[in-house]
């Protein structure tokens, strides 16, 4: 993430100038970022992925959050002034590259859900998609939280 977090217009005119570059880019972080690396990845996937990237010119503006996250100062006093009433559900998985600590998690929002897995990582949606339905749908299903949801 060092790259991102530093130089991402940089990064990004590279990217935009190459889509093997830009594939080979896209490929190392579902990879590193991945929990069982490109295995859960059909071809088509990652090839789509990339494209969805190159053929809008867009892979900067992907690469700008990891810059303002990186160079926003320390911002725990803003976000402590901003406690977010919303309830709020987490899922944690292992390979997930941003880890935060459950207590600075409930010092910020109204954390109702906190699962732990055992498996999955950045992309979690794609890698195990089950598990993360399931976990969602367990979230707003809790009707101590959100009451009984009438049909």
């Amino acid at each position: 993430m060092k790259q991102q977090s530093t130089k991402p217009d940089t990064l990004g005119y590279a990217l935009n100038d190459s889509p093997a570059g830009l594939l080979a880019w896209i490929l190392e972080k579902f990879w590193k970022w991945s929990d069982g690396g490109l295995l859960p990845y059909s071809k088509d996937f990652l090839i789509t992925n990339a494209c969805l990237y190159w053929l809008t010119g867009n892979v900067s503006s992907s690469l700008r959050i990891y810059y303002e996250a990186a160079n926003t100062g320390d911002i725990t006093d803003i976000l402590r002034k901003q406690y977010c009433k919303v309830p709020t559900g987490v899922a944690v998985f292992p390979k997930e590259i941003a880890k935060v600590p459950k207590n600075w998690v409930c010092s910020l929002y109204n954390l109702q859900h906190w699962t732990v897995f055992d498996r999955g990582g950045h992309f979690a949606a794609k890698e195990e998609p089950e598990l993360l339905a399931k976990d969602v749908q367990d979230f707003f299903g809790n009707t101590k939280v959100f009451g009984r949801v009438a049909f």
